[in-house]
């Protein structure tokens, strides 16, 4: 039995201050109902007018700067405009606000020191609040002040309120918390954002037959093969079986595919003219947007297209000749497929690509992050660890950011989202991230570093509970798993319809073309791929980037990798699924022994019962299951499943196999240890060799009954078949059973050590091992 995960290591529930404490029932009626509610001071400086000149030409170049207490923000600057109009925003966390008093100071901008040329001031006592749903305050104008009091030239347009991080204003305010963050391109990186995954496509092209090519060597057969280009993605098909200039192919290329669509799929028909040489026949672009798109599997119609050679003479530029070759093609773009971007085990959507082909949605998904707790330092500023933290959450193929906090080991986001939910077997994936693009991408060669992932399966959840626990953030490194901090989540599934809920468990997990036309276990790897690599390239193309690296580690990118702590796990996982079956096999062992006899007289006389009454077996069974299924439901589990590093054998993983997992493919490890490793892998798989053929060995004997390989043992078969039948047709057949479950469970006093007659018939069968070289 594994011991239990170390206590630091397991899930927390909490109770934190949801919504303001504003609670009717179970449900609770704020907009960010999963969230503790943050108050800020929201300042919008909107636009001045009639500011007075300060230079020479009697001009001004206008800025406002936002001052409360230690912090201050400060608007773009205008050069030589009196009537400037910014529309920015700020927030201040009231929890950091030392002071009574908001100064907003109108500035011109000067080589040696700014002027002043007025200000406005306000009470903090004088504020007025204001809560989303309630319209937007109106800004005001207000006159500027000297340092004095006295009334100058000139006005602001100013907004000043209280409110929370539901405003509206929130994602796109300037954050006092952020105030050491500098420039357009570092703001845009720590703010909030909402992403949409790219509409994925299968390509199916299935490439029939070209006619009339002209190979350049007219005296030998061709061996053409046509190369496939999309993007990143090339395939080829094989070489035609008939060598002629109407060569024959009818094979399936697949490509994944994104709107919108910006590359055309080019075809080039080519001969193998040497075995390092291949010489192009004709080539064709065909732009995606007029391709068919098919939602189901009926065929689609093939189309002829025209090849074009490219011709490069001596001295000239390249020349486009026409000629009549031709290639007979079926292009189709998949409808009726979901396009798997993520690992099967953890998908969070299994909808297909068309939209007309959705379900109606069962129910909401809303996530509350909360905060963090005891994040480790990330990287070293100014001789001192620091971590800037940021949230990544992914459901569907909507993707969410919230704003990173600058160097805090317990940062609070409060950020509240929410999906639809189309099927309750999806998982939900919630990362941490240290944002090291504070100051715009001037180092292109940092990368965020990864804190940690949560995943939370839909279906362990109870509908209209609200989850509050804090997640430990486990990673493993080379050295070992390591607590890197914990998240603090609040989760809701809300179903519409219970009994649509229901329904879907009776439906098939993807869409009905995966069972109808199922691709191949290696189409679906490659295509995977494909996949992670298109919407991590469009995702980092985004403002601001949700950078390949987060995109990688949420989409669980190499899981598919080699790994001797993860086999491991997994053996260990099998024995935990056959071990009940096991336990079965031990406890009807001692039943057969006797070890207690009051049980086994017991279980004699229930084998009677059915063997009387046979059409009680079923009910029993499943009477008995549902009684099990009842016990248990005392026991149930009460919270969302979260990292084991037990199951993982993370915890246990010795150093070399951390190494091993962690290095590169292919490897970059020197020699010796490389051969070290891959003798331990021959030993290993020399292991898995010896228990498949020894698999292989039992069946080989069973078909070998009937075989007459060994004519001894089939002839005993045979006879003993034929006597079995006759005395089978003659005797009732309760009688055999009861004579059969007698002889199972004998006492031990009629028992032999040795190995029964049939068994060791059954050993002496030949098997296909002596044709074995």
């Amino acid at each position: 039995m594994q011991r239990p995960p170390p206590e630091d290591f397991l899930l927390k529930e909490t109770n934190p201050h949801l919504g303001g404490g504003k609670v009717t029932g179970d449900k609770l009626t704020s907009t960010y109902d999963l969230v503790e509610q943050m108050q800020y001071l929201y300042v919008r400086v909107v636009k001045a007018r009639d500011l007075p000149g300060k230079d020479a030409t009697g001009s001004c170049d206008p800025y406002v700067e936002v001052k409360l207490g230690n912090y201050k923000g400060t608007t773009r600057h205008f050069e030589k405009k009196s009537n400037p109009e910014w529309n920015q925003v700020f927030a201040f966390s009231k929890d950091r606000i030392q002071s009574s008093v908001l100064e907003v100071t109108v500035k011109d901008k000067d080589f040696v020191k700014d002027d002043f040329m007025g200000r406005v001031l306000f009470d903090m006592n004088e504020i007025p609040k204001r809560v989303p749903p309630d319209s937007p305050l109106a800004p005001q104008w207000y006159r500027l002040d000297d340092k004095k009091g006295v009334k100058l030239k000139g006005e602001l347009m100013l907004a000043v309120w209280m409110g929370t991080q539901a405003d509206e204003a929130f994602p796109e305010a300037w954050h006092s918390d952020a105030a050491t963050v500098s420039g357009t391109d570092g703001l845009a990186n720590i703010r909030s954002k909402v992403y949409l995954s790219p509409k994925l496509w299968y390509l199916r092209v299935n490439v029939i037959e070209a006619q009339d090519l002209q190979p350049t060597d007219k005296g030998r057969y061709p061996e053409v093969f046509v190369k496939a280009i999309l993007g990143n993605q090339a395939l080829r098909t094989r070489i035609s079986q008939n060598r002629t200039i109407n060569p024959m192919w009818n094979e399936d290329l697949m490509f994944v595919a994104a709107e919108p669509f910006e590359e055309p799929l080019i075809l080039n028909v080519e001969d193998r003219v040497a075995p390092n040489k291949d010489e192009t026949l004709g080539r064709c672009a065909i732009p995606l947007q007029y391709v068919d798109r098919r939602l189901d599997h009926k065929p689609i119609n093939g189309k002829w297209f025209n090849l074009e050679k490219h011709v490069v003479l001596e001295g000239e530029k390249k020349k486009e000749l026409k000629f009549a070759s031709r290639i007979h093609m079926r292009i189709c773009l998949e409808g009726g497929y979901h396009v798997l971007d993520e690992s099967t085990h953890y998908s969070s959507d299994l909808r297909p690509t068309a939209k007309v082909l959705w379900k109606q949605s069962i129910g909401v998904l809303e996530l509350g992050i909360l905060n963090a707790q005891g994040l480790m330092p990330m990287k070293t500023k100014d001789g001192r660890g620091t971590t800037d933290a940021y949230c990544v959450a992914k459901y569907g193929q909507k993707w969410v950011r919230t704003r990173t906090i600058i160097d805090s080991f317990t940062p609070k986001w409060n950020e509240q989202y929410t999906w639809e939910v189309f099927d309750p077997c999806t998982v939900v994936t919630i990362g941490v991230f240290d944002n090291c693009h504070l100051h715009g991408d001037k180092g292109a060669g940092t990368k965020d570093s990864r804190i940690g992932k949560v995943r939370i399966r839909l279906s362990t959840l109870e509908t209209d509970r609200v989850y509050t626990h804090s997640y430990p953030l486990l990673v493993l490194h080379q050295n070992g798993v390591k607590k890197m901090g914990e998240i603090h989540l609040a989760v809701r599934f809300t179903c519409s319809s219970l009994l649509n809920m229901m329904h879907m468990y009776t439906h098939p997990l993807l869409p009905k073309m995966h069972y109808i036309h199922p691709l191949t276990v290696s189409q679906l790897d490659s295509l995977r791929h494909q996949a992670t690599q298109i919407v991590s390239i469009r995702l980092s193309r985004a403002e601001p980037p949700l950078r390949k690296e987060v995109v990688e580690y949420m989409l669980d990118v190499g899981s598919h990798m080699w790994s001797m702590r993860r086999s491991k796990a997994n053996f260990f996982r099998i024995m935990g699924v056959l071990s009940g079956l096991i336990a079965v096999g031990k406890w009807f062992d001692q039943i057969c022994n006797w070890k207690n006899p009051i049980t086994t007289v017991l279980i004699h006389i229930l084998f009677i019962i059915l063997v009387m009454y046979p059409e009680l077996i079923l009910p029993t069974i499943f009477l008995y299951l549902f009684l099990i299924g009842v016990w248990y439901y005392r026991w149930r589990p009460r919270h969302p499943p979260h990292m084991d590093t037990r199951l993982s054998h993370a915890d246990s993983a010795h150093p070399d196999e951390l190494d091993e997992e962690f290095d590169t493919f292919p490897t970059s490890r020197p020699g010796d240890i490389v051969r070290m490793r891959y003798d331990r892998l021959r030993s290993i798989a020399g292991r898995i060799q010896t228990v498949v053929g020894d698999l292989a060995t039992q069946g080989e004997r069973l078909q070998s009954l009937l075989s007459w390989r060994d004519p001894r043992a089939t002839a005993l078969f045979v006879l003993f078949c034929l006597v079995a039948a006759i005395v089978l047709y003659v005797t009732p057949f309760q009688v055999v059973a009861l004579l059969t479950g007698f002889y199972v469970l004998r006492h031990p006093r009629f028992r032999h050590k040795l190995p029964s007659v049939p068994l060791n018939f059954f050993r002496r069968l030949p098997a296909k091992t002596d044709c074995m070289l």
